[in-house]
């Protein structure tokens, strides 16, 4: 048998600086050379080895593979899924475990795509925008956290073609292409009113129209209502191939599992370098009093331990709205460059494996990149229990037919 991670090294994998998509082949070849989908992947994959190694690939995988990975693929799977703008595989932990397999990811951050290769073995695609559809594998569900964007269209008409030049229309050229029977789609709770509601409307008609889906009205869906102390709000898009005869689709209840921040925080004292200076402190209190003054509510938030955290996001003061208090800290010397000294109220910023936890991930979850890479990516996943208790109800739908 061999190793995954003995394969890698002989390769010397590298998904920072590699220009092409020769790793995402190969890789997708790995998890797919027993199936059909092989097809799709083993001529590059096959040229790809032999250039690296002057070996056939053939007679190198002779023997089985072993996944050393967190998240390897069940043996028995089914159903199968496609990962697009699969970020860190938020989606993909929740399918795999409820037994699907995907066949295709997609995602262009190349560090996104490095945390994925960790923990899944598998190099997705990069930019969906070059892919040709006849290129991905047939599949059963197509699950997507896309953008939101505003799509530019005159008059009335809210057709396939008019969305062309977003990132949903490479979802929807998919969709008309490979005909899933199913798909799940994810976005930020503001798509139900951008551009005046317009751009849902469009997405709407899309799916409905131009794709002869079955899409039941969108739901805002919490991240809180399923096991993790996050507010977070999502619009979650589900739909169904007309001949699957699927006519009602319920999304799932909220659990009755209420966490607070204390359930996700770290059991040891966290590093000094998750601590706020003295002078970035003030200046958060500063700018709060400012707004206070204005009769505004902007500004930092401390989450007690017995409270939900706010939703974490990227950039701007997202991350100030999830302080929270940690006494536990000894020595006060800083470990990074900071203005000022380390303050004395023992405020902190969330940890990214707080992060993880916050968004679902287990703890065995592997964070292989920098603390500003890691808090970008985790501010992007998907909550993964929100996503897994909606596709369970998906996959009952269409096993039942």
């Amino acid at each position: 048998m061999q190793k995954y991670s003995q394969i890698k090294e002989k390769i010397n994998l590298d998904t920072i600086t590699e220009k092409g998509e020769n790793s995402a082949f190969f890789t997708h070849y790995l998890h797919n050379r027993k199936n059909g989908c092989s097809k799709y992947f083993i001529k590059q994959a096959n040229d790809f080895f032999q250039n690296k190694t002057d070996e056939s690939l053939n007679e190198y995988l002779k023997e089985e593979i072993i996944f050393d990975i967190p998240y390897p693929e069940n043996k028995k799977t089914n159903f199968t899924f496609i990962d697009l703008f699969a970020g860190i595989g938020g989606f993909r932990i929740a399918m795999q475990s409820l037994g699907g397999k995907c066949v295709f990811s997609s995602e262009i951050d190349n560090y996104a795509k490095k945390t994925y290769e960790k923990n899944f073995g598998e190099v997705p695609f990069g930019d969906i925008t070059k892919i040709n559809e006849k290129d991905i594998p047939e599949h059963d569900i197509l699950c997507a956290g896309f953008p939101c964007q505003a799509f530019s269209i005159a008059g009335k008409r809210r057709g396939f073609e008019e969305t062309r030049g977003t990132l949903f229309f490479e979802i929807a050229r998919i969709l008309k292409e490979k005909q899933p029977k199913a798909f799940f789609l994810e976005n930020v709770k503001g798509l139900r009113n951008h551009d005046k509601g317009e751009t849902l409307k469009t997405i709407l008609a899309v799916l409905r129209e131009d794709l002869n889906y079955f899409v039941p009205e969108p739901e805002i869906m919490n991240a809180k209502d399923f096991g993790v102390p996050q507010n977070r709000e999502r619009i979650f898009i589900i739909g169904f191939r007309k001949d699957q005869n699927i006519e009602e689709f319920k999304y799932p209840k909220p659990i009755n599992e209420k966490k607070s921040f204390a359930d996700i925080k770290e059991s040891k004292t966290v590093s000094v370098k998750f601590y706020l200076s003295d002078t970035y402190q003030q200046t958060l209190k500063n700018h709060k009093q400012r707004h206070a003054d204005k009769g505004n509510g902007f500004g930092y938030q401390i989450i007690a331990d017995n409270e939900c955290t706010n939703a974490i996001v990227v950039g701007g003061m997202g991350r100030e709205r999830n302080l929270v208090i940690d006494c536990r800290l000894k020595d006060f010397n800083p470990v990074t460059k900071i203005v000022g000294e380390v303050n004395k109220d023992f405020w902190r910023r969330l940890t990214p494996r707080e992060c993880a936890r916050l968004q679902g991930f287990p703890d065995e979850y592997i964070i292989p990149v920098s603390d500003t890479q890691a808090y970008k990516q985790f501010g992007n996943s998907v909550a993964i229990p929100a996503i897994k208790a909606t596709a369970k109800n998906i996959i009952e739908k269409i096993e039942n037919k």
